[in-house]
């Protein structure tokens, strides 16, 4: 398996030196939303440590992305009258990684509303910042 590259995207996003649509953050994790939703609310949950996926993370970190993960999930749900939850991750170019730092894909999804197609199209920034301002709404209510 390849190592971990330092200068992939979502690094990148975690030293502050590309933006992005903050959701939550604390001392061992950062979700922001994807800025190529499948669906309204589309975020990406990931460590803070170095990890090329869940191939190479250490378990107690990939239980800190699972609990954030339910947070952003539960908070998602109200945020966006959303019917149920999916949560997808990828490891590796042959199981549909493309961005090679370990992350979770939480999507707020309608019923009989289908996922837009990966990477289709990018969303309006004023859209995204209206989404980030709902979720973390909801994830302040608790």
């Amino acid at each position: 398996m390849p190592s971990y590259d330092p200068n992939n995207i979502f690094a990148k996003i975690l030293r502050g030196e590309l933006p992005c649509y903050k959701v939550y953050e604390d001392d061992k994790a950062l979700a922001f939303l994807d800025i190529m939703p499948r669906a309204p609310g589309h975020t990406l949950v990931l460590p803070k440590a170095p990890a090329r996926n869940i191939l190479d993370v250490p378990a107690d970190d990939l239980a800190h992305v699972a609990t954030v993960a339910q947070t952003i999930a539960k908070a998602a749900m109200t945020a966006f009258a959303a019917d149920g939850i999916t949560v997808q991750q990828f490891n590796e170019g042959a199981g549909g990684q493309v961005v090679f730092h370990l992350h979770v894909h939480v999507i707020p999804r309608k019923a009989g509303q289908p996922m837009k197609p990966p990477a289709a199209a990018k969303e309006k920034p004023e859209v995204l910042a209206e989404q980030a301002k709902a979720l973390m709404a909801a994830l302040a209510a608790g």
